[in-house]
C-alpha cells in the first residue's frame, strides 16, 4: 500500500519561518535566525513597538502577525538601506519614522510573496493575501481572523537579528492536514533577476565569440589584397 504524506499546520508554520529568515537575511545582508521551540498561544495581537499583519485566504485561511521591537526594526531598516547604497547620515534614527514603516512593510511583502510562492510550488495549494499593514504602536491590539474557524490554532515563534535584537511571528489558522495522495514534480523556483542576468551573460559571450571571427576575416582580406 502506498505511503501518503501529510502536511500539518506546524509544517506550514515552518515554511513561513524559513521564508522570513531567508528573505530578511538576503535583503539586509545579515543573519536572521529563529527559535527551534514554538509557543502555543490563545490569541494573536499587535504589540509595541511596530506591528505588521497579513491575512491569507484560498487553500487555507490564516492571519500572520509580526511584532518588532524598536531596536530590531531600526536594525533591519538600516541594514536594508545601507545595502541599497543609502549613506548612513541619510537614514532615519527613530522607529516611528514613516521610512522605517515603509521599508519593513516592503520587506514583509517580499516575505509573503516568497511564502505564497513556496506553498503553491511545494504543496500545490493556491492562497492569496492582502497588502501587509505596518503600524507603530504604544499599546497592544488583539487581532482575530474574521471567519468561522472550526478548530483555530495559534503559534508564536521568536526571531533573532544579527545584533541579538528580538522580534516575533504569530500565526493563527484552522487546524488542518493536507494529505498527498499522488506524487507530483515540484517545479524549480523561477527568479526573474536570475533569468535576466543569464540572458545578459549569454549575449556577452556571443559578442566575445563574434570578435575573433571578424578579425580572421579581415586578415584574410588583407592577404588577398582586397
Amino acid at each position: 500500500m502506498k505511503k501518503t504524506k501529510t502536511i500539518t499546520t506546524d509544517d506550514i508554520l515552518l515554511k513561513l519561518c524559513q521564508s522570513i529568515s531567508n528573505v530578511l537575511s538576503t535583503a539586509t545582508d545579515s543573519q536572521i535566525g529563529y527559535s527551534a521551540m514554538v509557543q502555543k498561544i490563545n490569541k494573536t495581537s499587535l504589540k509595541p513597538d511596530i506591528g505588521c499583519f497579513v491575512l491569507f485566504d484560498g487553500g487555507f485561511t490564516g492571519l500572520v502577525v509580526t511584532n518588532f521591537s524598536q531596536q530590531a526594526a531600526l536594525e533591519l531598516y538600516q541594514n536594508y538601506m545601507l545595502k541599497m547604497g543609502i549613506p548612513q547620515d541619510d537614514l532615519a534614527i527613530h522607529h516611528t519614522s514613516d521610512e522605517v514603516a515603509d521599508v519593513l512593510g516592503e520587506l514583509m511583502n517580499q516575505v509573503v510573496g516568497d511564502f505564497t510562492s513556496k506553498i503553491r510550488r511545494e504543496l500545490r495549494i493556491s492562497i492569496t493575501q492582502n497588502q501587509p499593514k505596518m503600524l507603530a504602536l504604544n499599546k497592544q491590539i488583539l487581532l482575530s481572523v474574521d471567519t468561522n474557524l472550526d478548530r483555530p490554532q495559534a503559534r508564536r515563534v521568536s526571531f533573532t537579528t544579527e545584533d541579538n535584537n528580538i522580534f516575533y511571528l504569530e500565526l493563527a489558522m484552522d487546524k488542518t492536514e493536507f494529505i498527498q495522495l499522488e506524487e507530483f514534480e515540484q517545479h524549480d523556483e523561477v527568479d526573474p533577476d536570475t533569468i535576466i542576468e543569464n540572458a545578459k551573460k549569454e549575449q556577452a559571450n556571443k559578442n566575445k565569440q563574434a570578435v575573433p571571427v571578424a578579425e580572421v576575416d579581415l586578415d584574410l582580406l588583407d592577404e588577398l589584397g582586397i
